[in-house]
């Protein structure tokens, strides 16, 4: 579902009360932050945590204006009605509903195309990164230039704490996995917690409606030759235990294993055929070898038949003897030729999405320029 077709509740709410966050002020030098907030029934620690959000953001108000945009992805519980109860006491504020749950892509495609900001921040509601993280994206994505800072908990100096055993083993493999197929360079493409160039991410056209989102965010960077910066991070989930509120894992793990395997598809599709049609190959090449011995073999048992029966009746006693190494030689060889002629075909196709999606974000940028123009006149 479109952003556009959004029910829209929320909203900037009544004037701030004293001491409350300000609405962010057009004629002001300091650049616009909008910080994004998606959850679904998230009720038991929302209030507590938007406050701690809110504490953080008015002390960066020294260097930025923020605006906060929070978007209740169809929660069954009471979390839009603590947005709404939140959001009227705060200009900067602003809530948005889905009618039902569509997913952490669907929400961050319906918030980017609200938000105002410079820089626009995504951060996950539970603060399993604590607020603190703002501040150091925000100075790594000014500091850079970059269109994309990701806070990883999996680089130098990162840390995670307090999460189930198998939760993290598949995090870190999963960002493991695709980090090899995305050149290597990144220590984490799942990640929630990010930083991002306003207008960049606002032009950016997202497909994806669940938490693949995260790593085709990176791809489609990486295609437009956006510069990713990554910071370390802390990632813990010892304030939900703390607190006694039991921790839901956004991520099953059978959906995330899948997810990650298509998201690892997306980013090198050749690999899945090119890489096991080159071992297969070389399977056959080994097995192709001892069926040209065995074939020697039963020639030379044939020493004194006529020369073109000889050729015949070698390969017939030769399958005769060994039928398994001819049945697997040759359908090894054949299975081996399809996959890496697939994999050619994959690298193509790969080729043509890249170019075709370079050249509409650069349509749709120089559109949008043109429909601005006349605005600011």
């Amino acid at each position: 579902m479109s952003a556009e077709r959004l029910n829209d509740r929320g909203g900037a709410t009544s004037s701030a009360s004293s001491g409350e966050s300000r609405e962010p002020d057009a004629q002001s030098n300091k650049p616009l932050i909008s910080l994004v907030v998606p959850a679904f029934n998230e009720a038991s620690i929302l209030d507590e945590n938007l406050k701690r959000l809110c504490d953080y953001m008015r002390s960066l108000e020294a260097d930025y204006c923020w605006e906060l945009v929070f978007v209740n992805d169809g929660s069954t519980d009471a979390t839009g009605e603590i947005a709404d109860a939140f959001a009227k006491t705060r200009d900067n504020v602003r809530v948005y509903h889905h009618p039902t749950n569509f997913g952490l892509g669907q929400a961050f495609r319906c918030a980017f195309g609200q938000c105002r900001g410079d820089y626009v921040v995504t951060m996950d509601v539970d603060l399993s990164y604590s607020p603190e993280h703002i501040g150091a994206l925000l100075r790594k994505v000014r500091e850079t230039k970059a269109k994309v800072v990701l806070a990883s908990p999996y680089m130098k100096e990162g840390r995670i704490s307090n999460v189930p055993w198998l939760r993290k083993t598949l995090s870190i493999w999963a960002n493991r996995f695709l980090s090899v197929l995305a050149h290597g360079h990144l220590s984490t493409l799942t990640c929630m917690v990010r930083a991002y160039d306003g207008p960049f991410i606002r032009a950016l056209n997202h497909r994806a409606t669940g938490m693949e989102v995260m790593p085709e965010t990176v791809y489609k960077t990486m295609i437009l030759r956006g510069r990713i910066e990554q910071i370390p991070a802390h990632l813990d989930w010892g304030a939900q235990r703390a607190s006694g509120v039991q921790r839901r894992s956004s991520m099953k793990v059978l959906r995330h294993m899948f997810a990650t395997i298509v998201s690892g598809f997306v980013f090198r599709p050749f690999m899945f055929f090119i890489a096991p049609g080159l071992l297969l190959f070389l399977f056959s090449l080994w097995v192709n070898f001892w069926m040209v011995v065995h074939f020697f073999e039963a020639y030379a048992e044939l020493a004194g038949a006529i020369a073109p029966d000889r050729i015949g009746s070698a390969v017939a006693r030769a399958y005769s003897q060994y039928p398994h190494t001819f049945i697997v030689g040759l359908l090894s060889l054949m299975l081996s030729v399809q996959l890496v002629g697939l994999g050619i075909l994959a690298l193509q196709s790969k080729q043509y999405f890249e170019e075709i999606f370079h050249l509409g974000t650069t349509v749709h940028h120089k559109q949008s320029l043109r429909t601005e123009e006349p605005e600011r006149r």
